[in-house]
């Protein structure tokens, strides 16, 4: 039985994570920033600054493809990327003026698609929906 809802349970996934990516780089790119840029634009937007090696580490992604993305979005006048005061090795990042726009976009168009996806789960079954992506999210953590 737990090997049956563990291939269930593989497959919703699949299946959610490939239909909320279509959607996340249909929105994106409407944005003109790429599906890793857009998500690092909204983590920078979020905390307003934070370093590399904090970002590389919340996105899952290496420090030198994290390094890359930031020269692109740098280079695109997204955000600004500045040595630390007291530490000068450490690379503090924040959006600029054009970034921060781009991260309202994004927050208010996900906002919407989830409020409409919210919406559409039956009202008695929400808060269940809910605590049970708590459930599975903390799960996740604790197997990585």
């Amino acid at each position: 039985m737990i090997n049956q809802g563990s291939k269930v349970l593989r497959e919703l996934i699949r299946i959610l994570v490939r239909d909320l990516g279509i959607l996340e780089k249909s929105d994106a790119s409407c944005c003109g920033v790429s599906l890793t840029q857009c998500h690092a634009i909204v983590e920078i937007g979020r905390k307003e600054k934070i370093s590399l090696v904090d970002l590389s580490g919340l996105l899952g992604l290496d420090k030198s493809t994290m390094s890359r993305t930031i020269n692109n979005l740098v280079e695109s006048d997204y955000v600004i990327r500045e040595s630390d005061m007291e530490n000068r090795r450490y690379i503090i990042i924040q959006l600029t003026e054009r970034g921060r726009s781009i991260f309202q976009n994004i927050e208010e168009s996900m906002e919407e698609y989830y409020k409409g996806i919210f919406n559409a789960i039956p009202e008695n079954k929400r808060n269940q929906v809910l605590e049970s992506l708590q459930l599975l999210k903390d799960a996740v953590e604790l197997s990585n």
